[in-house]
């Protein structure tokens, strides 16, 4: 934007130059004022550059900021100071660093304060423990503690709550506890401070003995909010929270939302409808609430229709997930449309929900094509499509893409691995698979997890290495779980490889002996061997332990109805239709298979 300063005031005035700052939004901008103050010998005039280092260092913009504190180390840090001198330049510089990009600096600021003598206030004290917050650094936080110790504001309710907040952050409850003990005075942001503390590491208990012994007149909406959302993360809890709910004398959307969301998590739908219902005031987090609880876009129609409100980022993001659980195509699509008609990034999470939405739904096409169109593609982006071509057992072009990757140097994360390593276990690439392990464990150093042995247990077993996979799982530095072990029975099960099958099997069903597929894998290796006495010993095992195998389930979604089906299933209405025409399927499959022979 380019800035006209005409005035009709004489050269020598400021006032063109107070004109501009109200304006500026850029480099261009400031450069302008820059080149004014220097030209017309204001940069000497303190009243004036302290006038731009106030209006600029709150700013949003980067430049104003950056030229504010240039100015503030250049016309104003080398100046002798007297104790008297109040400190609000020096703490609109910390603020600008405490709540800007780089919180670390406000700390060096707070250091010069008292280096140079400069009388350090409480609002000093409160802007560097938010930058110590914001950056967990605990130990420079006990050395600002230590300092107010000794001075005459130590005492102070506000700064002592600042202090809480900072050990509470930074996981020091114990700290925090003894801090809040020992106030002399306590108002209700230290009581709302230990309680939200509480609740957010778990401590409910701690939490309601605290809420109890509140008094009644400091409790205000974030105590009793604080004390729902701490109750209504458990199905035991959501009774007390409940109860809280309707005792509270008034109650905000956190209130309601709180409880739908506590509801939701514990699957009692009728519950959380109820309330929705009962809301005198929705806004975009009670239905995406309810859109995540449903699992059904329909919430999300209902919100679009009512014109008031119009979906943020997380509510689109709990629609994107809705539709690829549900497998709706058409509505994925619809949504895709609106996300770009109402000027969606995609550069962020959004992104790699559309990406996984269109890979779930089966549209890996719809997916690269979205990947391919995001310019400033994160991590996340690469690790959803690989995963997206890993399920659709596109491993060669995952692993291309990993290679790409490699190229242009973006650093690989252990979900990458995992991603690429199931997309060569599907596509039966050993080599592939190999080379990826290594290069994770070797060249980006990322400590390998049981997911990563998993996966490439099962590629060797998968291609029939299975004394290979059987000294992989020998050989890990790690405790391998169950699931390790089974991918490992169902390749010997699959290859026929009864030495190591029975062995692993017996293992298995001696670790986790209600564990029904341990039963039925083994029973499987014997049936493949003749060992009849065997298979029945092991299916009469089952019996009297009472255990069954869960039955395999298929979903399909046919004109915007999903039908679930499950082995031997007979209950579907058209099921005469579907096995009839199976049938004809699979006699025209051997008609193929005679003729060929």
């Amino acid at each position: 934007m380019l800035i006209s300063a005409t005035s009709n005031q004489p050269w020598n005035s400021t006032h063109p130059t107070l004109i501009l700052l109200p304006k500026s939004k850029t480099l261009h901008d400031v450069n302008q004022i820059h080149s004014r103050l220097i030209t017309t010998g204001f940069i000497n005039n303190p009243s004036l550059t302290t006038r731009i280092i106030l209006n600029f260092s709150s700013s949003s913009y980067k430049p104003l900021v950056e030229f504010a504190r240039y100015l503030f180390m250049s016309r104003h840090f080398g100046r002798k100071h007297r104790k008297q001198d109040n400190p609000f330049l020096w703490n609109a510089i910390i603020k600008s660093f405490s709540h800007g990009e780089d919180p670390r600096e406000a700390f060096v600021i707070f250091n010069l304060m008292l280096e140079n003598g400069v009388c350090v206030d409480k609002f000093s004290f409160s802007l560097v423990l938010k930058a110590c917050s914001r950056l967990g650094l605990i130990k420079e936080g006990m050395q600002i503690h230590g300092l107010l110790g000794k001075m005459e504001i130590g005492s102070d309710v506000f700064l002592q709550n600042c202090l809480m907040c900072l050990y509470l952050r930074c996981g020091c409850l114990g700290i925090a506890r003894q801090l809040f003990d020992r106030m002399m005075k306590r108002d209700s942001v230290s009581f709302n401070s230990m309680i939200d503390g509480y609740v957010k590491h778990g401590m409910v208990k701690s939490a309601r003995e605290l809420f109890d012994v509140m008094p009644m007149e400091q409790k205000n909406l974030i105590s009793w909010n604080s004390m729902i959302s701490g109750y209504a993360r458990s199905e035991e809890g959501l009774r007390v929270a409940w109860e809280l709910f309707e005792e509270m004398p008034k109650r905000d959307l956190i209130s309601w939302n709180s409880m739908i969301d506590g509801c939701v998590k514990c699957g009692k739908m009728e519950n959380a409808h109820h309330l929705f219902n009962r809301m005198p005031k929705r806004d975009v987090v009670s239905w995406a609430n309810m859109v995540d609880g449903y699992a059904s876009i329909k919430f999300f129609h209902d919100m679009l229709s009512r014109k008031e409100l119009f979906p943020d980022n997380a509510t689109l993001l709990i629609t994107l997930s809705a539709i690829a659980q549900l497998g709706h195509f058409d509505e994925g699509v619809a949504l895709h449309c609106y996300i770009e008609d109402n000027g969606f990034s995609l550069s962020e999470k959004l992104g790699v929900a559309l990406i996984d939405m269109y890979a779930k739904c089966g549209s890996i096409d719809n997916a690269l094509s979205v990947f391919e169109d995001i310019d400033d593609k994160s991590i996340d982006h690469w690790n959803a499509i690989i995963g997206g071509l890993a399920i659709h057992g596109l491993g060669e072009v995952a692993f291309e893409l990993f290679m790409e990757m490699e190229k242009l140097f973006v650093k690989p994360d252990d979900i990458t691995f995992i991603g690429v390593l199931n997309a060569c276990n599907h596509a039966g690439l050993v080599k592939e698979g190999l080379m990826c392990f290594e290069l994770m464990r070797r060249v980006h150093k990322v400590e390998p997890k049981l997911q990563h042995y998993g996966c490439m247990v099962d590629i060797l077993g998968r291609a029939g290495h299975v004394e290979e996979a059987k000294k992989f799982v020998e050989k890990m530095p790690i405790e391998p779980n169950d699931v390790v072990w089974r991918t490992l029975l169902s390749a010997c099960r699959n290859h026929e490889n009864f030495t190591i099958g029975e062995p692993v099997a017996k293992h298995l069903i001696s670790v986790d002996s209600y564990n029904p597929s341990s039963y039925v894998l083994l029973s499987n290796i014997y049936a493949g061997f003749g060992m009849w006495n065997d298979v029945y010993r092991i299916r009469m095992m089952m019996k009297q332990r009472d255990l069954k195998k869960i039955p395999g389930c298929s979903q399909i979604e046919l004109e915007g109805n999903v039908h679930e089906f499950f082995v031997r299933d007979k209950s579907h209405p058209q099921v005469r239709e579907i096995y009839s025409m199976l049938d004809s399927l699979s006699a025209l499959n051997s008609e193929v298979a005679y003729c060929k022979h």
